[in-house]
């Protein structure tokens, strides 16, 4: 009986285990863009079991030039994504009711980057300049910037004239425009790396200059904020990818190594991944309080910003209900 009892009581606790292993709760998160260290705190926390230890099993969706992470969270596809706040308010206004929930990163890594030899080393110089510019609603600092300055960047004879640029940097490399838009951990490094040494190269940071808005933070639907069983999880979400980014800011290396194994298409090398990681984990710095945590008044600049603009402003209205700190505050972070 003796015997029988310590098998009983085995096979109990190798079922507790199985229940607790399958117990695991689900998330889809979908990034922005392709696996890079933009992103390396999310594949960080899976690589290293932060989020199974948060008791969570986390599909990390990658992201590419045909998908928008605003949209895949409409159709059902994510339960969180990885979005720009003028991106998500541009969305929301359009009936798909996002909320930010968590902010990553604290400050902005957007910039227009010139070469010196084109004569431009301060924002006066642009008049008559042909700059790069992003759009799909990453125009809206720099338009924002450009009234700031008084400058035209429309009709027959503008101030500035705006060439739409593609997600790379060609038009600097090949001298079809002084001026492009870049990363300071994407594509600043793509010209370094290209041979252009930064003595020949200046740099306005759209945070150092009043224009920055909000970048990587983490967004879902009103909906999921109404169950308090998926707030809980989506706390959890937040307190394991903050986990996961501390531990990629302390061992880079590693963290490098963790994004390259998450590229399937062999197409990021370790030498811009390991350059982009140096400057992605500068932008958590910031906040008031701890990485994840969203400042009112930093949501506040970029609603100004992006409704400042003279024509076709990317959202029309102060919005209402955008963001919300009940998720981070239930983290204990």
């Amino acid at each position: 009986m003796k015997k029988f009892g310590k098998i009983a009581i085995l096979a109990t606790a190798i079922a507790g285990w199985t229940t607790a292993a399958s117990a695991a709760d689900k998330l889809t998160l979908q990034l922005k863009w392709v696996p890079q260290a933009q992103f390396a705190g999310y594949y960080v926390a899976h690589a290293k079991g932060f989020y199974k230890e948060a008791g969570l099993d986390v599909t990390i969706k990658s992201g590419g030039p045909d998908i928008n992470p605003s949209q895949v969270i409409a159709g059902g596809g994510a339960d969180v994504v990885v979005d720009w706040l003028p991106s998500a308010l541009a969305t929301r206004e359009k009936g798909v009711p996002l909320v930010n929930i968590a902010q990553i990163f604290q400050k902005s890594g957007m910039m227009l980057t010139c070469r010196k030899d084109s004569g431009i080393t301060k924002p006066e110089d642009f008049k008559g300049k042909t700059l790069g510019v992003w759009f799909a609603g990453n125009e809206y600092p720099f338009l924002a910037w450009m009234s700031k300055l008084d400058y035209s960047t429309g009709g027959a004879n503008p101030d500035v004239k705006i060439l739409k640029q593609g997600f790379n940097v060609d038009p600097l490399l090949q001298k079809q425009a002084p001026c492009i838009s870049t990363t300071t951990y994407n594509e600043y490094q793509q010209v370094l790396e290209a041979g252009v040494p930064e003595s020949e190269l200046v740099n306005f940071r759209y945070q150092d200059i009043g224009v920055a808005t909000l970048e990587d933070g983490l967004y879902t639907l009103e909906k999921s904020l109404k169950d308090p069983a998926m707030v809980d999880k989506l706390a959890r979400l937040v307190k394991a990818t903050v986990k996961g980014w501390e531990y990629a800011a302390k061992n880079q290396d590693e963290a490098v190594k963790i994004v390259l194994d998450n590229d399937t298409t062999g197409a990021q090398t370790e030498e811009h991944q390991t350059n982009m990681i140096k400057e992605a984990v500068k932008l958590l710095e910031g906040s008031k309080k701890t990485m994840g945590y969203l400042d009112p008044a930093d949501f506040d600049r970029t609603v100004d910003i992006l409704l400042s603009g003279s024509s076709d402003p990317v959202i029309t209205k102060k919005p209402d209900g955008a963001w919300t700190h009940a998720v981070y505050e239930k983290t204990g972070l």
